[in-house]
């Protein structure tokens, strides 16, 4: 089971450096609008719930739920569907939006964290995903008046630290592939 999750580790580094492209952008640009930053978010939500749904169709984690997978999924996708198809909508709305998506998320990363600490060492990377993403979402509903580059600011510093927790997570599933499914060596001459 564990071989499957390894095989699909760059999966889980593609949504790290989204997210960090994703963090980096929005502290580049602050000025950026809502309508920008509704886009912004919209294809990164669309990617990582088109990742998870992805999996969920497919079926390739075994001992994954299926079933938490595709919640996730769709999700991920709804939100981004809404942000991209009223890129209008009031930074108030986009605020629920993102905190209510980053809660599901991370509270299903900690699910799937805590059931594969039967299979493997090291996945508190994936559950330090899961509880910046949800306190991510908390904050962002308890204050809703921030000023919007204040919002800006924290959208892009979770976004980077949740993207840095990721890739560390990557890359320890990776360690985990067994060794018929590394590359072989060059031939020496």
């Amino acid at each position: 089971m564990i071989d499957a999750i390894a095989r699909n580790w760059w999966l889980v580094l593609l949504r790290g450096i989204i997210a960090i492209l994703f963090g980096f952008v929005a502290w580049v640009w602050p000025g950026i609008t809502v309508l920008a930053l509704a886009i912004l978010f919209g294809a990164y939500a669309l990617v990582d719930g088109g990742t998870a749904l992805y999996h969920a169709i497919k079926g390739n984690l075994p001992g994954q739920s299926r079933g938490w997978l595709a919640v996730t999924g769709v999700l991920g996708v709804l939100a981004g569907l809404i942000a991209l198809i009223w890129p209008a909508i009031t930074a108030f709305i986009l605020l629920i939006v993102i905190a209510c998506w980053a809660i599901a998320t991370g509270v299903l990363e900690i699910i799937s964290a805590i059931w594969l600490r039967r299979e493997i060492e090291g996945e508190w990377w994936y559950i330090t995903s899961g509880i910046l993403s949800v306190i991510f979402g908390v904050l962002l509903l308890v204050w809703p008046g921030a000023g919007g580059l204040a919002l800006i600011w924290i959208i892009g510093l979770f976004a980077i630290l949740i993207g840095v927790a990721l890739i560390f997570a990557a890359f320890r599933l990776r360690s985990l592939r067994r060794p018929d499914e590394l590359p072989p060596l060059p031939p020496v001459v």
